[in-house]
């Protein structure tokens, strides 16, 4: 081996040890002053402040052979400790048992209304579906498999009522299913890690992504950059981009919270990790350079930072 060779091994080896360590830094620092700034004297995620009006919001919640949660997810729906809302199911054509019970879940839920769709035809496609059906201008949008807090519609909505050019909102996921190691090691990385990192990107004015299991929406924010895009693997990471791109804020509230379910398999983790990180690639590549301009330099900082992650 080369002298060349073992110094560009040795410049890899440092760099991959000391980025995290660095990272941490960053991470820490911006999670302690959002703390500071926002956290220590904010109310419980139980015991929302008041607001200055309770617009009526949609909820939108899409489906795909859910039958095994989506029954748990419209009741929790159904509990939202906020005085005017409607729920609006679209299954995108489950081939399981979703759709009888969803029309079931009508009688007992009158908030909810259902869409089916004939075909299966993506997440994007369906929450497109559900902003057609809702009749509010702020869409909170949940997962099927995922459990809301009752505050949480309250806690995200204030946000959107607040500032005027906020886009979107994103909650706080928490792990559900804890009966495995797998499971419990993931509630220490959404707890703390994932957490401390939205908390700094905040912080520091810009987030990467949203979270898409759970998060609210400007409905005009989503009609001026042109709704989800159904040609991307993560609709979640390109909607934040293209929204903050277009002047738009996106906030994260810790109180929000939603209890979520996780893979427990090595396969089904490497699975939604490996989406993951194709979908930030392929927003990388779709915006990347877009973001290079001046007037996009709020951005600079996450891309850099996805940059040096991805390397």
């Amino acid at each position: 081996m080369s002298w060349a060779s073992i110094e560009w091994t040795r410049w890899l080896f440092n760099f991959a040890f000391f980025y995290p360590i660095v990272m941490a830094f960053f991470w820490m620092t911006g999670g302690i002053y959002y703390y500071l700034r926002r956290e220590r004297k904010a109310p419980k995620p139980d015991a929302p402040p008041p607001m200055s009006e309770s617009p009526f919001i949609s909820i939108l919640v899409p489906c795909f052979n859910e039958e095994a949660h989506i029954a748990a997810t419209i009741t929790a729906l159904s509990a939202q400790a906020y005085p005017d809302f409607e729920i609006i199911a679209v299954d995108d054509g489950s081939t399981d048992r979703t759709q009888e019970l969803l029309d079931a879940l009508v009688a007992d839920h009158p908030r909810l209304r259902v869409v089916h769709l004939a075909q299966n035809q993506g997440k994007a496609n369906a929450l497109r579906i559900g902003t057609l059906a809702a009749t509010s201008d702020y869409l909170v949008c949940v997962d099927s498999d995922a459990t809301l807090d009752p505050h949480a519609a309250r806690w995200m909505v204030g946000h959107l009522i607040d500032g005027p050019r906020v886009g979107a909102v994103t909650g706080n996921p928490r792990i559900r299913n804890r009966t495995t190691l797998m499971g419990r090691m993931q509630i220490g990385e959404f707890s703390a890690i994932i957490g401390l990192i939205k908390r700094a990107q905040r912080t520091y004015g810009r987030l990467f992504t949203v979270s898409g299991v759970i998060c609210a929406f400007r409905r005009t924010a989503l009609h001026d950059v042109g709704y989800w895009s159904d040609r991307m693997v993560t609709e979640d990471i390109d909607i934040s981009w293209r929204l903050q791109m277009a002047g738009w804020d996106i906030r994260y509230e810790p109180n929000a919270l939603c209890w979520i379910l996780m893979p427990e398999t090595l396969r089904g983790l490497w699975s939604q990790r490996l989406r993951w990180a194709c979908g930030g690639v392929e927003v990388l590549l779709s915006h990347g350079r877009s973001v290079l301009g001046w007037k996009k330099r709020r951005m600079w900082g996450v891309l850099l930072e996805y940059l040096l992650s991805l390397a």
